[in-house]
């Protein structure tokens, strides 16, 4: 057995933190003994009316778990995961062993793509996605025991700009969704969503609503159009592990897109309504599977300056939580 130096540990812990998480809630916390880090889901900050099931919860701890297995690889260490060790109802999500490895050709461009992976929600351009740079982002994700496709048929891509839309307006009339979304704005100097990053009140109506309803971000210009590319991550169930590997799926998709240029931007909301989640899985899926996450790729447009990243909590705080405290 090798323990981990604590420099390693809290870069590791640092670059996990950079995950993407639903409305920028950051839900995990990390244990640290020896060869072994712990990573647990933090209840206290699950969205209790939006998300009551915790599956975006799950998401976001996979998407860490995945962030951290990426950037343990890029500083020498190799990870063998136990995802859920202790059952699904508990909150241990995972428990990386590691051990000394060689890093990998690309470790920098690893690290390089985690700092700079970000949410931009302004409008992509009218660029189109080749549908094998989108059929290579899908199969990125099912190399983590999710199921990545790239929705590309043109009735499939209807139907679902349909249910995304129609999510959007059940969520709009709900005001407990809409009080709790709007107090995860402007949170704290650690966490939630900006309004500096999030597209004006002007731009919402505009070919592109957002579930978010205020903004400071100009976003109003007309040459720029949408010819997104759809990918929807399932599987054949939909429960905590099925989650968690989504959450896996999704950062390695999203950062194999940030290395690519690509901006992408989750649509969790028509899988949060049981209606346009149903839909989805019987009128697009075919009922083969269940639906699990949506995101949108596409390309910004390059004179865009680049949105300010949204701040994260320091590994201090996410490590290591005191004696007798539930994580």
């Amino acid at each position: 057995m090798t323990r981990l130096p604590s420099p390693v540990v809290r870069r590791i812990v640092e670059l996990a933190s950079r995950a993407p998480s639903v409305h920028n809630t950051q839900p995990w916390q990390w244990r640290h003994r020896d060869d072994v880090l712990e990573l647990f889901a933090d209840r206290s900050r699950q969205l209790s009316v939006g998300d009551p099931r915790g599956r975006n919860l799950v998401i976001s701890c996979g998407a860490a778990l995945q962030h951290a297995d990426a950037a343990a690889a890029a500083l020498g260490w190799r990870a063998t995961i136990d995802r859920l060790p202790d059952g699904p109802e508990s909150t241990m999500m995972a428990r990386l062993h590691l051990s000394p490895h060689t890093a990998p050709r690309e470790a920098q461009a690893t690290v390089d793509a985690i700092e700079r992976r970000y949410t931009d929600r302004r409008r992509f351009t009218s660029w189109p996605i080749p549908e094998e740079r989108l059929g290579h982002l899908a199969s990125v994700a099912t190399q983590w025991g999710t199921h990545g496709l790239a929705l590309v048929d043109v009735t499939d891509r209807f139907r679902v700009e349909l249910l995304v839309a129609r999510a959007l307006e059940h969520q709009s009339a709900d005001r407990a969704v809409v009080t709790e979304q709007a107090t995860w704005i402007d949170h704290g100097p650690a966490d939630g969503i900006p309004s500096s990053v999030l597209p004006g009140p002007a731009q919402l109506l505009v070919r592109r609503p957002n579930r978010f309803s205020v903004g400071l971000v100009d976003d109003s210009d007309q040459d720029v159009d949408s010819s997104d590319g759809l990918i929807v991550l399932c599987d054949a169930t939909d429960e905590p592990l099925s989650w968690l590997k989504a959450g896996e799926g999704l950062s390695a998709l999203w950062l194999a897109a940030t290395t690519e240029g690509l901006s992408v931007v989750p649509l969790s909301q028509v899988i949060e309504v049981d209606e346009t989640r149903d839909a989805l899985q019987h009128d697009v899926l075919g009922g083969m599977a269940r639906p699990l996450m949506l995101v949108r790729v596409g390309w910004q447009a390059i004179s865009r300056s680049e949105l300010p990243r949204t701040t994260r909590r320091s590994p201090e705080e996410l490590l290591d939580p005191p004696e007798g405290t539930t994580p």
